[in-house]
């Protein structure tokens, strides 16, 4: 049984709940464990179609577990081996099959906050503050920030960001485009949004929407994107999902797509 976090399944979403509130919800190792473990529940339970992440209490996370003290970032393994956490966690998400969603409910700093760059859609409360602190620590971006935070909302905004370390307003986030929705109740948004995903979508064309834009944010010419879309639509073409698909558009009904995402074929799961 999970310590640190939460996880709950009903009608096709997975939620979990970082589950640490007498320190923020502070990330550790345990933390990570647990995660890496109920991602991947996650991939390969057809059951789940939507992920959403929260937080328990008052704050979504308030970055890395301090309570080693000075020697919280020190690490006893040589350069060539050593991996940083968050950036472990990152990648598993990116590599995700089923689309990700941060509800983030309070505080979001440090690998609080770059923890989510990689999910799909970013919902915040109102009134809750984030920052990358990294400066303010003596030490720099983790969780393959550096590769998607820039991408997100542009080199200028991820630098200033980095550089002073400062908190950030729910505002000024959106406006960056950093975040989808400041709501009253970003897990309350979460919910209908997943929702509207488990209703009307195609799980697999959702894992091979979530892949493409993602991987193709990397390439050179769109000539890329034209060549793994058409793989993807030669094949989907003749699957029941597609067939499904038109088939309630022309019924004038709610389509009910059967297919896993296990399904696909290997040259999307190995993209």
């Amino acid at each position: 049984m999970s310590e640190t976090i939460l996880i709950d399944v009903q009608n096709n979403i997975m939620t979990i709940t970082l589950n640490r509130p007498s320190v923020l919800n502070a990330f550790n190792e345990q933390m990570l464990e647990e995660l890496l473990k109920a991602y991947k529940q996650a991939d390969e339970n057809d059951e789940v179609r939507v992920v959403i992440v929260t937080g328990s209490g008052r704050a979504f996370c308030s970055g890395s577990d301090l309570s080693g003290g000075v020697e919280t970032f020190s690490s006893e393994k040589s350069a060539d081996n050593y991996r940083d956490t968050g950036g472990k966690l990152s990648l598993q998400v990116y590599n995700l099959k089923k689309p990700v969603i941060a509800a983030i409910n309070g505080t979001a700093v440090g690998v609080g906050i770059t923890m989510t760059l990689p999910m799909d859609i970013r919902i915040f409360t109102k009134g809750a503050k984030l920052g990358f602190v990294f400066g303010r620590r003596g030490i720099g971006p983790e969780a393959c920030s550096g590769w998607f935070l820039p991408k997100i909302v542009g080199i200028g905004k991820a630098l200033e960001w980095v550089l002073t370390g400062r908190m950030i307003s729910t505002e000024e986030a959106h406006s960056s485009g950093l975040v989808n929705y400041v709501v009253e109740d970003a897990l309350e948004k979460a919910l209908e949004i997943a929702g509207e995903i488990v209703a009307n979508t195609s799980s697999v064309s959702n894992a091979f929407s979530r892949q493409l834009l993602w991987h193709m944010l990397g390439t050179e010419s769109p000539a890329n994107s034209h060549l793994f879309e058409s793989k993807f639509l030669h094949w989907a073409g003749n699957q029941a999902d597609a067939k499904e698909g038109v088939a309630a558009f022309i019924e004038k009904r709610t389509p009910t797509f059967n297919m896993s995402v296990n399904e696909m074929p290997d040259f999307i799961k190995k993209s």
